[in-house]
């Protein structure tokens, strides 16, 4: 009996202890203040803050641009006291985020000494924020070479730190900062690594990890001659805005992500600091998306566009699962990614004589025509196998063939590297049926070529038949002028809007496949430990890189039209983007090889050709982002953490749907039968040369709606140029039959014999929240 007393006891003071300890165990909170609560004995925030909210030592940054508040270490009951202060409107735990990993000028209708690039000088005027892992400053893609003086709005700073000084900023890298309070304090966190590995990181803004330097050339590089990767996409590297300047923000570090608490610092000191433009190939994994009010990138994009600051934000990499796409805030310009007319292919012979068709960037010693056995380990049972994990396979087995690796968990180069320590020779990676035919080239360290679904089955299924068959790999080098092209690339994240699907996202794509920019001197192009090579440029392929082809695109539109906001920016590109390939055929879904939709590319691929003279565009003012925020049923509390002043929602509620957008989905509940109509309004501004332009209206109606359009046409004089018409979708639901993905798809077109400002239109039916 009292061993059992004993136990009990020992268990309760247990149970106490881990209480006790989780309500210790400390972590990162963002905390948003009311900011007009500020007693005016307290000189500063700061000073207010380290009285009555927490330890100064506990504070990592404060905010007081983009947004209110501050982010600080704090114990769950430390948190939990701070927010019943009356001034203090929310607060949320800091997480971790990742990155969404020459001649696609030239593909989205940019042409030397004509157009856009001459109307705008090439960006010269224009300062673009890079959100990402750092630069490496030396690569030729940054010289200042002929660039004018810094311009003179510029307030921003070069941070010196690791092998990085205030001389490796110029007339082109205008400023640079790197924010790691977060990461540090990660590091502490319930075992979680965090911090920055000192051995393969610089603390400066200089970049150990490639993809910072890669995203600031692909917006912003200078003319580079003779650029290639190890011999592939050999000619002239160049940036969308070449003459653009850049502002480097490292808040993402080298195999350890990118934490909110500093990516809001970066949006906090980049407005502060003048930038025009900020682009952000960042986002929230597997497709998951917080509300606004919880997400830092919807909130500090928020502080930037509504102070005239163009935002560029990835899609996300989870293609192509329907609703996958992140990055969803209706201020923020949402990017998927496409082919462009380029490839790197590589072919996979058999015995039998029979080819299949696949990419690599391999450019070590080729095979040479030389057959070699065939094994697919996978063909065991055991999944690791199968994905060539790590000590996975048999040395045995596999010395001298090449073996077959399913794509998947594992780095696609980092497979190669397994193969090879068992002694392989080489290495066909097989997509699986989520990636269906979707292929990107990568720089193995083995022969490899990367095959599709439907072409890794039939290898697979001929070798289950001949044990004995044999197979070499032949690697074709550069070919350009491939078609079609663009093709929507199957990673790509795809709609519907997860969060509000009235608001149609992505908002376009942009070249995103097989890109070639600039690239760290840290490491060699596959980012493994083992890569001693060094390459100066890189070849890439994710929305991460799409991304900064429409932040350098936006420099160019604003240099061409510094009057413009960013919502007319992103309507100039949305509205004239293009829907068919260089075949002239509607754009192709990679991953299943049928007609893209605009959940796929949201209103297109970017035409830059005629971006700069829309004729038209959709405009959206700070008020209409608040009003949507009211119609998706925000409080003034909730609105406030996110505008960062207080506001008051209108009487009569808005409808979501009413946000000037360049695009239109109708929402129909599942449940409704018989006939249903809803109707949208929009306002137009004539931005064409033609003050008195006349515009007529082209309706194509999605398969089964009725679209009607009140007025058809809309007249533009010296004193009107802005004007707008209603749009009636009507749906019955006896004929009314979605496609695949859930929606039926359409248009309509404002025409005025020069211009064509086409809006997609969605239809849908959803089941009532």
């Amino acid at each position: 009996m009292a061993s059992t007393t004993i136990n009990l006891t020992l268990c309760l003071s247990l149970l106490l202890f881990t209480q006790i300890y989780a309500d210790q165990t400390a972590k990162t909170y963002i905390i948003r203040v009311d900011s007009s609560s500020k007693p005016s004995v307290f000189p500063t925030h700061y000073h207010w803050y380290t009285a009555e909210f927490t330890e100064p030592a506990a504070i990592l940054h404060v905010y007081d641009t983009v947004f209110h508040g501050f982010s600080a270490v704090l114990t769950h009951f430390q948190a939990s006291s701070v927010l019943k202060h009356p001034s203090v409107l929310t607060a949320f735990e800091d997480r971790r985020r990742q990155l969404h990993t020459t001649r696609s000028p030239q593909f989205i209708g940019l042409r030397n000494q004509r157009g856009l690039w001459s109307e705008s000088d090439y960006g010269s005027d224009v300062i673009i924020g890079i959100f990402d892992t750092g630069i490496w400053p030396e690569r030729r893609s940054f010289s200042d070479l002929n660039l004018g003086p810094v311009p003179k709005r510029w307030r921003g700073t070069c941070e010196a730190g690791v092998r990085f000084n205030l001389r490796n900023c110029n007339r082109k890298i205008v400023g640079a900062r790197f924010f790691d309070k977060g990461h540090q304090a990660a590091s502490g966190f319930g075992g979680f690594v965090g911090g920055i590995n000192e051995t393969v990181e610089f603390r400066s803004p200089r970049d150990a990890d490639g993809h910072g330097t890669h995203t600031a050339s692909t917006a912003a590089g200078r003319y580079a001659f003779k650029a290639s990767m190890e011999g592939y996409a050999a000619g002239i590297a160049k940036g969308v805005a070449p003459k653009a300047r850049l502002a480097v923000y490292k808040v993402c570090w080298k195999d350890a992500g990118c934490f909110d608490s500093d990516i809001l610092a970066a949006f906090d000191a980049a407005v502060n600091d003048g930038v025009d433009v900020i682009s952000i190939s960042i986002g929230g994994g597997e497709g998951i998306s917080s509300p606004y009010y919880l997400d830092p990138i919807a909130i500090g994009a928020y502080g930037a566009v509504s102070r005239g600051i163009f935002v560029s934000s990835s899609a996300g990499n989870e293609g192509p699962n329907g609703m996958s796409v992140t990055n969803l805030a209706p201020w923020l310009t949402t990017v998927g990614a496409g082919t462009i007319d380029r490839d790197f292919p590589a072919d996979v012979i058999l015995s039998d004589g029979r080819k299949f068709s696949g990419v690599s960037l391999y450019s070590g010693v080729p095979l040479n025509g030389k057959m070699h056995p065939l094994i697919y380990p996978g063909k065991s049972g055991v999944l690791s196998a199968s994905l060539c994990m790590e000590n996975s396979l048999d040395p045995i087995e596999v010395r001298g063939k090449i073996v077959i690796c399913d794509r998947g968990s594992n780095p696609r180069v980092a497979k190669g590297l397994v193969v090879k320590k068992a002694g392989g020779v080489g290495m066909i990676l097989a997509n699986g049926v989520s990636n269906g035919e979707g292929l990107v080239g990568d720089a193995h360290l083995i022969p490899a070529c990367a095959v599709g679904s439907t072409e890794g089955d039939e290898i697979k299924t001929y070798l289950a038949s001949n044990p004995a068959a044999t197979a070499t790999i032949s690697f074709r080098g550069t070919v350009i002028g491939i078609k079609p092209a663009p093709v929507v690339a199957s990673f790509s994240a795809r709609g519907p809007n997860g969060l509000n699907p009235e608001i149609l996202k992505p908002d376009l794509i942009a070249p995103g496949v097989n890109i070639l920019a600039a690239w760290t001197d840290a490491v060699g192009p596959t980012g493994l430990d083992s890569d001693n090579r060094r390459s100066e440029f890189n070849i890439l392929s994710g929305t991460s890189m799409s991304c900064p082809h429409v932040g350098g695109a936006a420099a160019l539109l604003k240099s061409a039209h510094p009057n413009w906001s960013p919502a007319a920016i992103r309507s100039a590109m949305m509205t004239t983007a293009s829907l068919t390939d260089n075949s002239g055929n509607p754009m192709l879904d990679e991953s299943s090889n049928k007609h893209a939709n605009p959940y796929d590319f949201g209103a297109g691929h970017m035409n830059l050709d005629l971006a700069m003279d829309p004729g038209l565009v959709y405009d959206i003012t700070n008020v209409d982002y608040v009003n949507f925020l009211c119609a998706i049923e925000y409080g003034p509390k909730t609105i406030q953490v996110i505008t960062r002043t207080p506001v008051n929602c209108p009487m009569r509620k808005p409808s979501p749907g009413n946000l000037n957008y360049p695009s239109i989905a109708a929402l129909f509940p599942s449940r409704e039968t018989g006939v249903s109509s809803k109707t949208f309004f929009r306002m137009v501004t004539n931005v064409g040369e033609e003050p008195n332009a006349v515009y007529r209206v082209k309706i194509e109606p999605p398969k089964g709606v009725r679209v009607s359009v009140k007025p058809w046409k809309l007249v533009f004089s010296e004193t009107v140029r802005k004007l707008g018409y209603y749009v009636t979708v009507t749906i019955d639901s006896k004929n009314l039959v979605l496609d695949d993905s859930g929606a039926v798809f359409g248009a309509l077109s404002w025409m005025d014999g020069k211009h064509v400002v086409r809006s997609p239109i969605v239809v849908t039916q959803i089941e009532p929240l």
